[in-house]
């Protein structure tokens, strides 16, 4: 269906191509995006009625936000408890696609970066990735990967960029290729770019109102430029506002609603994540993620097991760091790191995690 970079295909070992087809597909996306419904009408339901209408096996998901900051996690969870499988992950980062693995969610990853900063790499990722758990059908770098999405968003097939050239991305990625730049006489080489339509997002906000309108604090990343390219978008918020609210506050609207399939009122919907303006990150829940369960497969599926299957939604999350407790303290770290509190009696101090150390303990 398309013409990808044979060298790619061989350093990659990819031998049937139609796998890579749908996330440059622009023909579907285009009748997927004519065929949305555009008028304001309430898409309000429960997250998991979004997940179970909005996404389906094989779909290629988008990740949202930046790594462990203002991303859907729990709309993420909730597509690993509801078993969806086979999906293709793409985002830049593409961190929180590691956690579908060991659970049949993930199937192929369009790769940029997987890890925790501070944190180092994530060796659970590694290790399903040597022993053929998932596998890598393109490589990217953070800046080719928006530039793809920010086409997708201005409906152009793609862009010229100077992005890669000299870089071993360009043999291991099937849809960038080096050309001439025609407006230029001289030898002038830059890779094409081409727009990239992800058949699902899940994006969380600050705010939305009941038609899909959205506001956020922080980066907005590549949040605004996939929520117009995906085919599907389901929108995950602290807190649902008026219309008018939206109109009349100062950010307006940053995401659109005529993007928008569902609205998913959840307050924490980012934990346990960093949502800017809202609440800290869960420490000790990553802590003991990379120090204890990633020394083997066992601990992983053991800790993702009590973490995502022992708590059917955020509010069993919520209860097993603290409750109230972290609520309070997690908010007065957010606004105290951005600037917009006191620092007076914020505690940033902590241990590093230690077997046997209560999680609930995040001083």
């Amino acid at each position: 269906m398309f013409d990808y970079n044979e060298e790619a295909l061989r350093n990659l070992e990819i031998e049937d191509t139609s796998i890579l087809d749908r996330l440059v597909d622009y023909r579907s996306a285009r009748e997927a995006h004519l065929k949305k419904d555009h008028s304001q009408r309430d898409k309000r339901m429960s997250l998991s009625e979004a997940v179970s209408e909005y996404v389906q096996d094989g779909d290629i998901w988008a990740d949202s936000g930046f790594s462990y900051v203002k991303s859907a996690l729990q709309g993420w969870w909730e597509v690993i408890r509801q078993g969806k499988k086979d999906l293709q992950a793409i985002g830049s980062p593409n961190t929180n696609q590691t956690y579908g693995v060991i659970y049949g969610t993930t199937k192929y990853c369009h790769m940029s970066y997987t890890g925790a900063e501070m944190r180092g790499y994530d060796k659970m990722f590694s290790r399903n990735l040597k022993e053929g758990k998932v596998k890598i059908i393109s490589d990217w770098s953070h800046g080719l990967m928006a530039q793809g999405f920010k086409a997708a968003q201005l409906g152009m097939p793609g862009c010229f960029s100077k992005q890669g050239l000299g870089s071993d991305i360009l043999r291991h990625n099937p849809y960038l290729k080096t050309m001439q730049n025609p407006m230029s006489k001289k030898n002038d080489p830059v890779v094409f770019v081409p727009a990239l339509y992800p058949d699902i997002a899940i994006i969380h906000v600050n705010a939305a109102d009941m038609y899909g309108n959205c506001r956020f604090y922080g980066p907005a990343v590549n949040d605004v430029a996939v929520a117009a390219a995906a085919r599907k978008v389901i929108i995950t918020a602290e807190e649902i506002v008026s219309n008018r609210d939206i109109r009349y506050h100062a950010k307006g609207a940053q995401i659109p609603f005529n993007n928008i399939d569902a609205v998913v009122e959840l307050p924490f919907g980012a934990a346990p994540g960093y949502m800017p303006g809202c609440y800290y990150w869960m420490r000790y829940f990553w802590e003991r993620f990379f120090i204890e369960a990633q020394v083997t497969e066992e601990g992983c599926k053991a800790f993702f097991d009590e973490w995502i299957f022992g708590s059917k939604d955020v509010h069993g999350l919520l209860a097993k760091v603290g409750g109230t407790k972290w609520i309070e303290k997690s908010r007065r770290r957010a606004r105290a790191a951005e600037g917009d509190n006191e620092i007076d009696g914020v505690n940033y101090r902590y241990k590093i995690w230690e077997k046997g150390m209560d999680t609930a303990d995040i001083d």
